[in-house]
């Protein structure tokens, strides 16, 4: 009997081991860029760009989606907008490196909160709330529970609505009692592994996904065991918070703008973004056309100069997005290789102007 359970609990260790090691190496290749700052009992990582001394642009927060980490904006964003002005790039409570804080986290208004103690800890009054994805779902509701700190809304391919059906199976799993432990310590890297280049092409899907994405974003970090789990749990309340919350869109007064792709299959751009346009009175919806759940990388151009209109620089915005969609035409019948993020390399920025990595629809 004895040689019965060593042999059913040897692979298990052995497997929790695996996970273990692989846990301590995703930290090493992808070590913290930020600062932690205590928000009342637990600590908020962040990079802070500090106010410019020429800035043109409020200050800037940056609200990264499901399976992320401040990195994903970062890369997107901060070469970009550098000298422009005062930014902060979060992890959001229980992901990257920031600590997970209490029950309320694991929804939408207590990370929103959270956020709100972070800019008052750095010396932020009031800022232009930036959020893709999931991070969409914390944006609107920073702006109705924090309309004081709040200069403007830019929501990138929101995740704002209730939507029909569910969440995947492992998001279950995750946050089971007992099974989730072991599921979260001995499944989830390998499995998680065996599905990130799959995972991280269906984000982008239809638009090429740049070839170091990977590289520079960190995306295995939400495969740590006690990641996974906080993102399962985020997951697992969304829906109901949003059947309760999403009513009260028509509360928000903040200036809004909302960028989504008409190819998005991750978020849908009917349900999420234009309901959002709708709930929102003034809000401007730009629709690129061709692009699916990465505005923040196919469309940077556009989702700049929303940030300069929402600062009130006159800006065609339709414009800009019509000539961002001939560019990645263009790109796409030329292109003989994937774009890469390296400074200076073409991937949205016009002159002239989060699968098991992330699944939500």
């Amino acid at each position: 009997m004895l040689a019965e359970v060593s042999a059913l609990l040897a692979p298990l260790a052995a497997a929790i081991g695996y996970s273990s090691y692989k846990a301590r190496r995703f930290e090493q290749t992808y070590p913290n860029i930020g600062e932690l700052t205590d928000v009342g009992g637990y600590r908020m990582n962040a990079v802070h760009i500090k106010r410019p001394e020429h800035a043109d642009l409020p200050a800037l927060v940056f609200i990264h989606g499901a399976s992320g980490n401040l990195l994903d904006q970062v890369v997107a964003f901060r070469a970009a907008l550098e000298g422009r002005a005062e930014m902060l790039f979060v992890d959001r409570p229980g992901h990257g490196y920031s600590e997970r804080g209490g029950p309320e986290n694991a929804v939408p208004s207590g990370q929103a909160d959270a956020i709100a103690r972070l800019m008052e800890a750095r010396g932020i009054e009031r800022a232009i709330i930036v959020g893709h994805s999931f991070g969409g779902a914390i944006t609107a509701t920073f702006g109705l529970r924090h309309p004081e700190k709040t200069s403007g809304l830019l929501f990138l391919a929101p995740a704002t609505h209730p939507w029909p059906g569910g969440i995947d199976w492992y998001y279950h799993v995750a946050t089971a009692p007992v099974v989730g432990w072991l599921f979260n310590h001995a499944i989830v890297v390998p499995l998680g592994l065996s599905r990130l280049e799959r995972g991280t092409l269906n984000v982008f899907r239809p638009n090429p996904r740049p070839l170091d994405y990977i590289e520079k974003t960190g995306p295995s970090l939400v495969l740590r065991p006690r990641t996974f789990r906080n993102n399962a749990a985020d997951f697992k309340r969304l829906l109901a918070y949003l059947k309760e919350q999403s009513p009260l869109y028509s509360q928000i007064t903040a200036p809004t703008v909302i960028i989504t792709g008409d190819s998005d299959e991750i978020v849908w751009e009917h349900l999420h973004s234009r309901g959002l346009a709708r709930d929102i009175a003034g809000s401007e919806l730009i629709t690129v056309r061709g692009v699916g759940h990465k505005p923040d990388y196919l469309a940077t151009d556009v989702a700049i100069a929303a940030m300069e209109k929402i600062a009130g620089k006159p800006s065609d915005l339709q414009a800009i997005a019509r000539r961002a969609e001939e560019r990645l035409a263009a790109a796409s019948r030329d292109r003989t290789s994937l774009p890469s993020l390296e400074p200076g390399a073409p991937r949205g920025h016009d002159p002239s102007s989060g699968n098991a990595i992330e699944r939500l629809a």
